[in-house]
């Protein structure tokens, strides 16, 4: 039976339909036609037994910001089976097939957000950053810093609010140069919400901006923030300032963000809390260019000697040599395999989530002291994390 199944992109609307009919009776939901619209059909790829439609995902082309640098990725969302071909290496099947196609197109990382994590480290995807969902009581913030102006304006993408995110996420590792579907899952939540977004400062000086809804829930009411950007201390006052003024009505401010939210340190007492906590998985999927695609801290001259496993795509399984100078890297094949390791662990050392010497301890790699120091000083930054799910 297995010799059957086929892999490939979508041809046309009858078999997105047919796709869309799997995929709701998979994760049991419903509005298939918006979903299919933000990725797009020709980003969906399929797994068909005879003419049936076995599997799927859809593809979000897009990248990470990895050290101040857009690495390109590969997001993948909706990776489903019919629950009648479920237990047969269908999902494992359809990702490698997925990740072959992702190597022969150059992008050099894929991250998803796993529903269990077996089938994707079996694939060689691993633990790699953070989601984190925080709710603050909004009589807590006690800020009064008006400064800046707030200016109201229409809840759509802007250019002035992309570049004020780009700004912003270019420092925040795993941070996302947004796919246009994603941009629509903050700007188009759903209808019976109402969307309210401000821009901070002046037109010739904008320092940030606030996106967010305002929900009943229970007998209290929350702000629930979409999406903020504050590029300086003063956007940061003013923004909590903002919110602290909607404490006669309103009891909560919900947002997502890192576990480590620089925006906390403002406040005079820490009494923000995290309500969700999620692990999203990162593959390498193209060792030498994912690092050097990727920054690396500057003023750092150092070479590390990589050996590296892939059971999945060969083209990765070797010894590469690591050559880092003043935030920039070279990649060369060879070298003396000073810190070997198989891409799963490769995945948290690169995005910082985890640090070499912990790597070490759960026996992800192995190397001598000097090499686990070098990769302390390059893979060194920021915890990663994203505010987006797909």
């Amino acid at each position: 039976m297995q010799n059957q199944r086929k892999f490939g992109p979508l041809s046309n609307g009858k078999e997105a339909e047919n796709l869309g009919l799997m995929l709701c009776h998979s994760f049991n939901f419903t509005g298939w036609e918006l979903f299919r619209d933000r990725i797009g059909i020709k980003n969906y790829r399929a797994i068909w037994q005879g003419n049936q439609i076995i599997g799927g995902l859809g593809l979000y082309p897009m990248a990470q910001w990895w050290g101040g640098n857009p690495v390109k990725m590969a997001g993948i969302a909706a990776v489903g089976v019919s629950p009648e071909h479920r237990g047969t290496g269908v999902a494992e099947e359809l990702l490698k097939n997925t990740l072959q196609e992702i190597y022969n197109n150059q992008i050099p990382l894929s991250v998803l957000y796993p529903a269990t994590q077996v089938v994707y480290r079996k694939v060689g995807y691993e633990q790699a950053g953070s989601l984190c969902k925080w709710q603050l009581p909004i009589h807590s913030i006690q800020m009064r810093d008006r400064t800046l102006a707030m200016h109201p304006v229409e809840p759509i993408l802007s250019e002035t609010i992309a570049a004020l995110y780009q700004q912003q996420a270019l420092t925040c590792n795993g941070n996302l140069d947004r796919h246009p579907g994603i941009w629509e899952n903050i700007f188009k939540p759903t209808p019976e919400e109402p969307l309210y977004a401000d821009l901070i400062g002046e037109p010739d000086d904008w320092q940030g901006y606030i996106i967010y809804s305002q929900r009943r829930e229970g007998n209290s009411q929350t702000i629930a923030i979409a999406d903020w950007v504050a590029l300086t201390p003063a956007a940061i006052r003013r923004i909590w300032t903002f919110l602290a003024d909607f404490r006669s009505q309103f009891a909560n401010v919900i947002w997502k963000s890192s576990p480590r939210d620089p925006f906390l340190l403002c406040l005079p007492e820490q009494t923000g809390q995290i309500t969700e906590f999620s692990h999203w998985m990162l593959r390498i999927v193209n060792v030498p260019l994912s690092l050097q695609q990727r920054g690396y801290p500057s003023g750092i001259e150092a070479e590390l000697h990589l050996e590296v496993e892939d059971n999945i795509l060969a083209e990765n399984k070797g010894k590469f040599i690591l050559s880092v100078s003043n935030g920039k890297a070279e990649v060369t094949p060879g070298g003396r395999g000073d810190l070997r390791l198989d891409v799963r662990g490769l995945a948290p050392l690169y995005t910082g989530f985890f640090t070499p010497h912990q790597l070490h301890l759960s026996g992800h790699l192995q190397g001598n002291s000097s090499a686990l120091s070098v990769a302390t000083q390059l893979f060194s930054g920021p915890h990663p994390w994203m505010a987006d799910m797909f």
